[in-house]
């Protein structure tokens, strides 16, 4: 089943249908963004890095996600802005310790996200905080995908119609499965908390004017504006 979430006359709406004039918004209120580094080997290799021998943790800021058809907006400190189509995870109930067998049970879905990142920034500053952090530098929906085998989809990315990153979630270093059990060992995933799981290879550039999409094979298309 996908589940959107609509603003219609000052409401959030929760649904599987679209209401009449209502505009569509990220289907999720995280209290946390985990996001999982060089989790494809070619995208590690393209960057010049070594695929790495266990999960590489960080986090965006909640205030990061930006709705369906919104604006990603580049900043001026930043001269190389570049995206990364991702595999979300939505959590469902909380989670502590999981096991990697009982994983789904704790998740209510899957979305397309963007883990938008002004590289120039991520390489200067060494951490990530700061070039994955920006305001609307996390798009994610159109809707949340309860029903999903996630071992084998298509992960895509298009800048103005012409295909950049063409991956499947099968290349991942981590599963899923592992991703869950290893970050709910760490830290208490709650409700609405989102895991973004990886990009495959062939990130590139985002320029004011540009029209990105995220398609992740079974959830739908994931499309913004740079601005």
């Amino acid at each position: 089943m996908k589940l959107y979430r609509y603003l219609h006359d000052g409401r959030v709406l929760e649904s599987s249908e679209v209401p009449a004039g209502a505009k569509l918004v990220a289907p999720v209120t995280p209290t946390k963004i985990v996001c999982v580094g060089r989790n494809y080997a070619e995208h590690a290799k393209e960057l010049g890095n070594e695929a790495p021998s266990e999960p590489l943790l960080f986090l965006k800021p909640p205030s990061a996600i930006l709705d369906p058809d919104g604006t990603i907006v580049r900043p001026p400190v930043s001269q190389s802005v570049q995206h990364e189509g991702e595999l979300a995870i939505v959590v469902g109930k909380e989670a502590k310790n999981v096991k990697a067998d009982n994983w789904r049970n704790y998740v209510l879905g899957f979305a397309c996200a963007n883990d938008v990142t002004a590289r120039d920034l991520q390489k200067k500053d060494v951490q990530f905080t700061r070039g994955k952090g920006f305001d609307t530098f996390c798009p994610i929906g159109p809707c949340i995908e309860t029903e999903l085998d996630v071992s084998s989809l298509r992960v895509q990315v298009r800048v103005n119609g012409e295909t950049r990153q063409n991956g499947s979630t099968s290349q991942m270093i981590f599963s899923c499965a592992f991703l869950v059990e290893y970050i709910s060992a760490i830290m208490t995933l709650m409700p609405g908390d989102v895991i973004l799981t990886g990009t495959p290879s062939g990130v590139g550039p985002l320029n004011a004017g540009d029209t990105v999409e995220v398609e992740v094979e079974g959830i739908g298309v994931l499309r913004n504006v740079v601005a």
